[in-house]
């Protein structure tokens, strides 16, 4: 009975970061100035930690039961009912496991990462917020909730990246990310809106059933996909919406481990939420699939051709946010979800291991490093298992997800596969590119004194990559691993040949010491293209932004000179009519005298030249 009570009282799992976050407060700087700010972190790391709890417990039980749904009443009035609709499963309720363990290593980790950091208040219950949107999201079975839900992780992206207010940089990042999801957000609603007359339900269960019989038109079909797929479009990275996640990396690193890890996941989560509405449309599925098959390329390889550490991995995640929506395009949702939970351990170990070197070494640049490996081999050994559990590389978590979904795609679109062996070759070759530019070579002078960092740094990392070697045990007690039998050894020895040869591509040019670095193009034009992604800012500026300028700037003309210039005409005309007429009520005859004298003077002068 107790443990049934667990299930049925899930919904409080995205709570208990709530109250963390509200029991923060009061150790804010300026409120309580003896004990420091640290309790604050301490309340969140047990909130959360009650929440993993929480989440075990309900999957145990819910293991093998059927999905239940939870509806609580909100609104009901003029014939709108919208209710907060929750979907109960192992599904969702593994997803918050997920949620809430990265965010409690990503907790640990801040410890040692923020310990000089006064703003830990407002730190830790911005991560709160974090963990109790997206575990909130995926229990949603709401379109409606989703939205809003995603619109208060797109604040909280704002504050978070923002959180170190003082530098010019970190404002600029931070505006300029809240700004892009902006646009596909306005898209989304628009979506949103229009999809209730339509379907006549909000419901992900009601739309999926919905969607089976539907008959509207194409045009309608295409622009309603269309809307849909705008929102995830901007939170997953993709692009032309991409360049928000390149300039986040202002923020912390503990916060970077949510964001490139789930984050801009939770926009392919709704996104294979609506896949059912998506298939209305062929023409939403082939944008969907170009919109993957573009941004996973040219990711890829401007991932290659950056020098900053964490630059370098946020385009690694605009490449694999690419391959779910190409996964999610051809209709591939079990496979988007393995790749999505795959591919969020791997990249949250990516980022620890690299996080503890940046902050030891107070640099981001990747020229500056070299040598580390007997310095931190414990980070050395955790990368490695983070970059072989990004790609396909067996018997590793992800080589399962991207074989079944190349093995899918072999015989219905066979240039998909080409697209997935060419980008997961060049994620492995950025991968390894920047383990051997930080761990391999001679120590630099940035590199001589940087051991291991605090335990804090070093828990959660080792945690997390025995978690990573685990996956594949969870997915064969899972039963998605396929029968040996039955595996498609052509479409497993491309995957696999594609992976070696980025690893071996990348070890023989950066951890062959007698290769020169940094390398450098014969052609230096071509190296700046990859390096300055794509020019994609400058075109922006000499397009979006300078017809946006020009269009407000004849606004502002139009206002000031035409609007306002009325106004003030009028105003003034006012002013000195009023200031002439004033002398009529004066009550002194002379002034009489003169307004019949200047009013005769002008009816005369009016009648002569009339007559002429």
């Amino acid at each position: 009975m107790l443990s049934n009570d667990f299930l049925e009282t899930v919904w409080l799992i995205p709570c208990y970061a709530i109250v963390g976050a509200a029991l923060a407060i009061p150790w804010s700087p300026g409120i309580i100035k003896r004990t420091g700010p640290r309790p604050a972190g301490y309340i969140n790391l047990i909130m959360t930690f009650i929440a993993f709890l929480h989440g075990l417990i309900a999957l145990s039980v819910a293991w093998n039961q059927p999905t239940q749904e939870l509806s609580i009443p909100w609104l009901d009035v003029a014939g709108l009912n919208i209710t907060i609709s929750l979907e109960i499963s192992t599904l969702t309720i593994g997803a918050t496991i997920l949620i809430t363990g990265l965010n409690l290593l990503s907790q640990i980790y801040a410890i040692a990462y923020m310990e000089m950091d006064w703003g830990w208040a407002r730190f830790y219950s911005l991560l709160a917020l974090f963990e109790a949107g997206m575990c909130a999201l995926v229990l949603c079975n709401s379109l409606f909730w989703s939205y809003i839900i995603l619109e208060i992780l797109t604040l909280g992206t704002y504050l978070l990246v923002g959180l170190w207010f003082s530098q010019p940089l970190v404002i600029t990042g931070a505006r300029d990310a809240f700004l892009t999801k902006r646009v596909g957000d306005l898209f989304l609603l628009m979506g949103v809106v229009a999809l209730l007359p339509l379907a006549g339900t909000w419901n992900y269960t009601e739309l999926a059933e919905w969607a089976k019989t539907a008959n509207i038109a194409p045009t309608t079909a295409t622009l309603l996909s269309l809307t849909l797929i705008a929102g995830p479009l901007g939170k997953c990275a993709q692009f032309p919406l991409h360049l928000w996640l390149d300039e986040a990396m202002e923020g912390p690193v503990p916060s970077t481990i949510l964001r490139n890890s789930l984050v801009v996941a939770v926009g392919a989560w709704v996104l294979i939420k609506v896949q059912p509405v998506l298939a209305l449309s062929p023409v939403a599925s082939t944008v969907t699939i170009g919109v993957g098959v573009f941004t996973a390329v040219c990711a890829s390889l401007i991932a290659i051709g950056q020098i900053d550490i964490k630059r370098s991995l946020s385009y690694s995640v605009s490449t694999y946010m690419g391959l779910v929506f190409i996964a999610v395009g051809t209709g591939q949702d079990e496979t988007a979800l393995m790749l999505l939970f795959t591919y969020a351990c791997a990249m949250a170990l990516l980022v620890m291991s690299t996080g503890g070197v940046i902050l030891n070494c107070v640099s981001q640049d990747l020229t500056q490093y070299g040598g580390l490996w007997s310095r931190r081999p414990i980070t050395g050994i955790s990368y490695l298992v983070g970059a072989a559990g990004l790609v396909g590389l067996p018997p590793l978590g992800s080589f399962w997800a991207l074989l079944q979904m190349t093995d899918y795609l072999w015989s219905s679109q066979p240039w998909l596969v080409g697209v997935l062996l060419l980008v997961n070759g060049f994620t492995a070759f950025s991968i390894i590119r920047e383990f051997g530019l930080i761990f391999c070579g001679q120590p630099k002078q940035m590199t001589e004194r940087s051991p291991e960092g605090l335990w804090a740094l070093v828990l959660p990392m080792t945690i997390l990559a025995g978690f990573t070697l685990h996956i594949p045990l969870l997915f064969a007690q899972w039963q998605l691993l396929p029968d040996i039998a039955t595996i498609n050894k052509t479409v497993a020895g491309l995957l696999l040949l594609s992976s070696v040869l980025g690893f071996g591509i990348g070890g023989l040019i950066y951890l062959n010491d007698g290769w020169e670095k940094p390398i450098k193009f014969p052609l230096p034009a071509i190296q700046d293209f990859f390096a300055y992604d794509f020019y994609t800012a400058k075109l922006y500026r000499i397009t979006i932004v300078f017809v946006v300028g020009l269009v407000s700037r004849i606004i502002s003309w139009v206002d000031r000179y035409l609007v306002d210039g009325v106004v003030n005409f009028v105003g003034l005309a006012t002013v000195f009519g009023g200031q002439g007429l004033k002398y009529n009520v004066s009550g002194q005859s002379q002034f009489y005298v003169l307004t019949i004298l200047i009013g005769m003077t002008l009816l005369l002068s009016w009648l002569v030249v009339g007559l002429f």
